[in-house]
């Protein structure tokens, strides 16, 4: 039922947590495979809740939205205020960088597909995960062959929208990538992150990332100091910002806003060395859900901040123009 995903797809933009969310897609999923007429009559009877998987909460919104009434959990996000940025996310054309539950995503490929496009995106980039990080469920060879097999499918169905194949691989200890070369190659888009050893000595960090984004498989440097600004928290890695964004511009590869609340990375400091350097920029969400995919004004509020041309960032191009500078 759209509602149901509709407000799954709210919480999701709005951080709320995973189990929140879970159980209103689980709900939509118990809808879907209701006969016909059993959904109203459950409406009529009151007896929603008798259904494994379908709450209080869930069956308020089935309720609303079968007797016609906008879902009063919808409602509430109607007020949400709105990031700056609007003029640079109507340019925006795609997204380099989402996940899918093929790694550590929590939605198939087609649904985070069909949300990109609904949001009006004209293509998006699959980047799950590299084997070394494990706790992700990082793609072997074998795995990533496949996914590329399911996308082609999916693009015959989907079009004319397109998912860009392509893969975040992580960046190893000694810059070189946790990928088959020859299949990193055949990609469309490769987003490079650090995600180990974070606290790895400046100049040997430096080194490390400029190895990786030297590479010509590397279209983007993803969330350069790996750092986190929410809870806890995390640190900045430390490395020669100058000398990264440099090696950057001059290979080609993307600096990545990240567009992730808990991220924000670049923070503002390295944003504006990027740019005086003279680098271009992929602005992202990182999406781990559909709603997150919404993500984008953010980074396009801080890539407006820091006054960079959408000429200079690359998902203001079509799919065609994209693949065709790589």
């Amino acid at each position: 039922m759209w509602a149901l995903r509709q407000v799954a797809f709210q919480l999701e933009r709005a951080g709320e947590p995973t189990y929140r969310v879970r159980a209103f897609r689980r709900a939509a999923e118990v809808v879907a495979g209701l006969p016909p007429g059993d959904l109203e009559r459950r409406v009529a009877n009151g007896t929603l809740t008798d259904l494994n998987g379908i709450g209080k909460a869930t069956a308020g919104v089935i309720t609303d939205a079968v007797q016609g009434r906008e879902p009063a959990y919808l409602s509430k996000f109607r007020d949400q205020p709105v990031t700056g940025g609007q003029a640079l996310r109507a340019k925006l054309k795609g997204d380099c960088h989402t996940h899918s539950d093929w790694s550590d995503g929590g939605s198939p490929i087609r649904e985070m597909a069909e949300a990109a496009r609904d949001l009006g995106h004209e293509w998006m980039v699959l980047t799950d995960h590299s084997p070394r990080l494990t706790v992700a469920n990082g793609l072997s060879a074998d795995r990533l062959r496949r996914q590329l097999e399911v996308v082609a499918d999916l693009n015959t169905e989907l079009a004319p929208f397109m998912v860009l194949t392509g893969i975040e691989v992580d960046i190893l200890d000694d810059g070189s990538l946790d990928q088959d070369p020859d299949l990193l190659a055949q990609l469309d888009i490769v987003v490079a992150s650090v995600h180990s050893k974070l606290r790895m000595a400046e100049p040997e960090m430096t080194k490390r990332m400029i190895k990786a984004v030297s590479n010509p498989n590397v279209d983007v440097l993803g969330h350069c100091t790996g750092r986190l600004v929410v809870g806890k928290g995390r640190p900045e890695s430390t490395f020669n910002a100058k000398a990264v964004f440099e090696a950057c511009r001059d290979s080609g590869t993307a600096v990545e806003i990240n567009s992730r609340p808990e991220r924000r990375d670049p923070p503002g400091r390295l944003l504006r060395l990027a740019v005086d350097v003279g680098c271009t920029f992929s602005i992202d969400s990182d999406a781990h859900a559909p709603g997150q995919l919404d993500w984008l004004g953010f980074g396009c509020e801080r890539a407006e901040e820091h006054g960079i041309e959408p000429d200079r960032i690359i998902n203001t191009q079509t799919a065609k123009t994209l693949l065709s500078n790589r």
